[in-house]
């Protein structure tokens, strides 16, 4: 096994079996899979054992600065069918001025916006395509809300794989047309997303695409985990005290919390585990409804409003699996109305230069909040995920105005 070279690198990997998320139900590797049986998520299971002896802890900092780094805990088998447009390994900025203003411990962003697309939906879409690749996949559709559909069009053009996109038909911005010059065919539908991915689903039979909407396939899941890996790495194999993540279909969320109970059992984590936090949006808030009537699924939003587009998820399929980690991880669940959100945005913009996508802005919003209300502590270190690229998201012009004609009077400026 070779230690070096990490896009590169033929490197053994240890996946076992699927599993059902709520029966346990085990499928078998290595062939085309969807939901479970019973209609839910499928979670890729690996033999844990021979990881922990095939690799080190040590050997990660001899490897490349992206992703696969980490492929012993990826399901690609053959390195041929790794598809990859350059997945940085993603920055942790530590934010010292919004320290001092809030009075609490250490803010960490997890800027996920480097990445390619420019959201971290790049880490499950290079997932999910290169095992669709793997897997003899050539036609793929998803229903988005921009950021999937984007990277879904990026790495299905580059694996050779048709792609079909269907998203709410108030999206707008850069991720349409983003979607369309990588190469998908984007279909806008007058609803929500739950609306557009039963078009996907019905059209499966018509159209022979493979559904890659959120969680309907297994690898997503593995991709969102390497943030998990990442951050891990990035603290020198330590975890912050609580982690505060924007949560629509909640992938993410659901992937980190699989993964450290995956690092804790090869050795590389001790036993303390950062609390989970969801941020939702007022306007969209089923997890956190769920969350506070102690529900174990949640209900779907009506009418859900919001313009953090990525908040916008009236029913996510994996929701008994948020709401556990949650729970297990004794964490909790605030929704931000969107003018609190934008401010936020604001605000950390003017303290720390950084551009914050909405979604991200939205787990500054809610530590800020939890600070206050002593459900976090003043020394903990928080860790808050941006999503995406700021840049992606309208934003404010400006009134001032300099007239060149005319004498510039510096003193008013």
């Amino acid at each position: 096994m070779t230690r070096v070279d990490g896009e590169t690198a033929e490197r053994p990997t240890f996946t076992h079996h699927l599993e059902c998320s709520l029966t346990g139900d085990t499928y078998p590797a290595d062939k085309i899979h969807g939901l479970s049986r019973a209609g839910k998520p499928l979670l890729v299971r690996y033999d844990l054992e021979r990881l922990r002896q095939a690799v080190r802890r040590e050997d990660l900092a001899e490897r490349a600065d992206d992703f696969w780094r980490y492929r012993e805990f990826l399901p690609v088998r053959r390195q041929e069918n790794v598809v990859s447009l350059g997945e940085t390994v993603t920055p942790l900025l530590r934010a010292p001025r919004l320290e001092r203003r809030l009075g609490g411990g250490e803010i960490l962003i997890k800027d996920e916006g480097r990445l390619p697309t420019g959201s971290f939906k790049a880490r499950g879409l290079a997932l999910a395509v290169s095992m669709a690749k793997e897997l003899g996949i050539r036609r793929m559709a998803m229903a988005t809300a921009g950021n999937a559909g984007a990277a879904l069009a990026a790495y299905c053009t580059r694996a050779g794989i048709e792609s079909y996109v269907f998203c709410p038909e108030d999206a707008q911005g850069p991720n349409v047309g983003e979607t369309v010059l990588q190469g998908a065919k984007l279909y806008k539908v007058n609803g929500l997303i739950n609306d557009c991915a039963k078009i996907v689903a019905e059209g499966k039979e018509a159209m022979g695409w493979f559904d890659a909407s959120t969680l309907k396939e297994p690898y997503r899941i593995e991709g969102k985990k390497t943030m998990g890996l990442e951050l891990a790495e990035q603290l020198g194999w330590t975890l912050p005290d609580a982690i505060f993540y924007p949560t629509g279909g909640g992938t993410g969320l659901i992937g980190m919390w699989k993964v450290f109970d995956e690092l804790g059992r090869i050795g590389w984590l001790d036993a303390k585990r950062p609390r989970m936090v969801a941020v939702q949006s007022t306007g969209c808030a089923p997890i956190v409804r769920a969350f506070e009537r102690g529900e174990a699924t949640a209900e779907p939003w009506q009418n859900a409003r919001t313009f953090a587009s990525g908040l916008r998820v009236p029913a996510a399929l994996g929701d008994f699996l948020i709401l556990r980690a949650i729970r297990e991880s004794q964490g909790f669940a605030m929704a931000i109305p969107d003018e609190v959100i934008l401010e936020a945005r604001a605000e950390v913009g003017k303290a720390e230069g950084l551009l914050l996508s909405p979604e991200g802005a939205a787990t500054y919003a809610a530590y800020a909040q939890a600070l206050a209300e002593g459900r976090v502590g003043k020394g903990d270190r928080v860790v808050l995920f941006n999503c995406g690229n700021g840049l992606k998201y309208p934003m404010p012009d400006t009134d001032l105005r300099v007239d060149r004609l005319k004498p510039v009077d510096y003193a008013k400026l």
